[in-house]
């Protein structure tokens, strides 16, 4: 699956050089300090996606940038992040700057992390997508047991919504559809090995009796 392209951005001193050449000048408030303008539109908005028990404990989990470099860091964070939204209402938290939008369901908690200055309708966008998709996959138990049993699918769930901190999808419809393609794709495969190992034991067999 091909990644989307960043957006381009001009290399440091281009405009300097342009106005030395006798180009262009640089627009006006290039000069201005980077708090001053607005933050160039990204592709990679998601930070990391998981879901613990109603413990904290880690069930599923993916970072996609290095906020957190280490095991140890992650999981000091998750049980942070768990402790200060496990007992509240709300559905947005804003944590170690960053955006928090979670979900809870029976005894699991669905959490989406952005950068703070990340838009909380898109990162809320991922997670309905990510329950309802795992709803449909689960047949309504979004619950730990089931979840256990099925965290194959729950990754390629995942896979299909973010792939590197990009959204790809945030219909659930979608991604259930890519999701039973993949998996059909995968049985195929499987039954096509079964086929080609049972036809060389047949050869085998017969070139034995020979």
């Amino acid at each position: 699956m091909q990644r989307p392209e960043a957006w381009p951005r001009p290399h440091p001193g281009e405009g300097a050089t342009a106005a030395q050449a006798g180009g262009p000048a640089p627009p006006a408030g290039a000069g201005e300090p980077s708090g001053l303008r607005l933050q160039e539109p990204s592709l990679y908005t998601i930070k990391a996606v998981f879901i613990l028990d109603n413990d904290g404990r880690r069930l599923l989990a993916k970072y996609y940038d290095d906020t957190f470099p280490s095991m140890k860091e992650q999981m000091v964070f998750e049980k942070n992040v768990f402790n200060k939204t496990s007992r509240t209402e709300s559905e947005i938290a804003f944590f170690g700057g960053m955006t928090i939008v979670y979900k809870s369901s029976i005894d699991l908690f669905l959490y989406v992390v952005g950068s703070s200055h990340e838009n909380e309708l898109m990162l809320m966008s991922v997670l309905t997508c990510l329950f309802e998709s795992l709803s449909h996959m689960l047949r309504k138990n979004v619950e730990k047991r089931w979840l256990l049993e099925n965290m194959d699918g729950a990754f390629l769930v995942l896979d299909e919504i973010v792939d590197g901190g990009v959204i790809l999808e945030s219909d659930p419809q979608q991604v259930i559809q890519k999701v039973n393609f993949r998996a059909d794709d995968s049985s195929l495969t499987e039954q096509s090995v079964t086929q080609v190992l049972q036809s060389a034991k047949e050869q085998i067999k017969w070139s034995l009796l020979k």
